[in-house]
């Protein structure tokens, strides 16, 4: 289909947006959620002012020279004023161009939405639908560049797709086609608020639901095959199992042991290969079934370090965990722990990636499978764990459930020196 595509700085074009929202409200509606949130190389008289007015307010004159090659900003003709782009052909320049961008556009969105819209119904349900795939940062996400104060500032959720990063296996080499790391990056940085994330997964529907439950966010069926029977039955046992403890799930806390920071000072300076390194050692960390929370550097404080056993920056190299909760499961399980909203109780999630592959495509690459018959999970052996325990806590049962089963199974456990 041909798209159009309306520049977010043009007042008449905001007041298009306004009398939406208007009658959408007026038709009863809870909230929006805004979609393609993008800003593409317009060289609009709103973009030239705007992003001039920008640079005014953030640079002196003698910086746009020697930064920039700006001798005079009022009549510099600006040959681009990009968007995302390749970060190896990035400058300082155009970061400029797309920090402004992102500010630009999440403040139409909060005139239109949080102060438009919350004026005509206070509780109005803000979000947007943005796009993280494996961490793409200056080619993708469209908050990559935004300032720490407007990452998410007034929204109720956040919406983040991962596209097709993680919608297929290849367990011979190490890849579960999971979000983990996603998920507990949006969870760090937007302060545990309710976040979901999408990826075009219609085969393994089971561990799609797990690894959002295990991690804070609220799992998403937009993309599985829910006509189809036996896909259906799957959905339904699953979700069945959330509601049925809901007080597990809803408004609970990461449980974690060491934080694992994500670079985005790193990422606002062109330096994506710092990204690179962060998922790195959190492909570690998952392997080595370390609990760990992520999150950015620039939310980091002085008080962070007295939470966490160990913090970890992308340029640490790996070191001995002996103290820290062990468990003896395989590579294929990713696992995570949190705390409820209230009670003492003590929550660990299991999601096992464990399957019978479909064999490769055409093109050699893994193939994710044509439905739920082609998600064939091989299920986990029992294993042990040593778990290091909350301070002052003593264990007083221990309980196993799972979806595949209706009943909940009592576990044997010693307890001793706070393990």
């Amino acid at each position: 289909l041909p798209e159009y595509w309306a520049c977010l700085r043009n007042p008449k074009w905001q007041a298009v947006l306004k009398a939406w929202v208007k009658r959408g409200v007026e038709r009863g509606l809870d909230g929006f959620i805004a979609n393609y949130f993008y800003r593409h190389d317009c060289h609009c008289e709103h973009c030239q002012k705007g992003f001039k007015s920008y640079l005014a307010d953030r640079f002196t004159p003698e910086q746009l020279r020697m930064k920039f090659a700006i001798n005079e900003l009022e009549s510099h003709q600006f040959d681009e004023i990009v968007y995302w782009h390749r970060p190896n052909e990035s400058t300082p320049l155009r970061r400029e161009m797309l920090r402004w961008s992102q500010i630009s556009n999440k403040q139409v969105f909060d005139e239109v939405f949080l102060k438009y819209g919350r004026s005509l119904k206070p509780d109005l349900i803000t979000a947007q639908w943005n796009h993280l795939g494996n961490f793409s940062q200056i080619s993708g996400d469209e908050r990559c560049l935004l300032p720490t104060d407007l990452w998410g500032q007034g929204e109720n959720y956040l919406w983040y797709s991962a596209g097709g990063s993680a919608c297929a296996t290849d367990l011979k080499n190490g890849d579960l086609g999971d979000v983990t790391l996603q998920a507990r990056y949006i969870r760090g940085a937007f302060d545990d608020k309710p976040f979901t994330i999408g990826k075009y997964e219609q085969t393994r529907t089971r561990s799609a639901i797990a690894e959002l439950a295990a991690n804070g966010g609220a799992p998403m069926g937009f993309y599985t095959r829910y006509t189809d029977p036996q896909a259906r039955e799957v959905i339904t046992q699953y979700y069945q199992f959330l509601k049925r403890h809901d007080d597990v799930f809803r408004g609970n806390r990461s449980h974690a042991e060491v934080l694992l920071i994500y670079p985005r000072e790193a990422v606002r300076a062109g330096d994506v290969q710092a990204v690179d390194a962060f998922k790195k050692i959190g492909k570690q960390l998952s392997e080595d079934h370390m609990l760990f929370d992520v999150a950015p550097d620039d939310l980091v404080t002085g008080e962070t370090g007295k939470i966490y056993h160990r913090i970890y920056r992308t340029k640490d190299a790996k070191s001995g965990t002996s103290r820290l909760s062990q468990f003896n499961a395989p590579k294929t399980v990713r696992m995570s722990a949190s705390r409820p909203a209230k009670g003492n109780e003590l929550d660990f999630h299991f999601v096992n990636y464990n399957r019978e592959e479909p064999p490769p495509g055409r093109d050699g690459k893994p193939n994710p499978g044509r439905g739920i018959h082609d998600e064939k999970p091989i299920p986990v052996k029992p294993f042990s764990a040593d778990i290091l325990l909350p301070e002052d806590k003593e264990v007083s049962k221990l309980e196993f459930l799972t979806p595949e089963q209706k009943d909940s199974q009592p576990l044997k456990f010693e307890q001793k020196e706070g393990r």
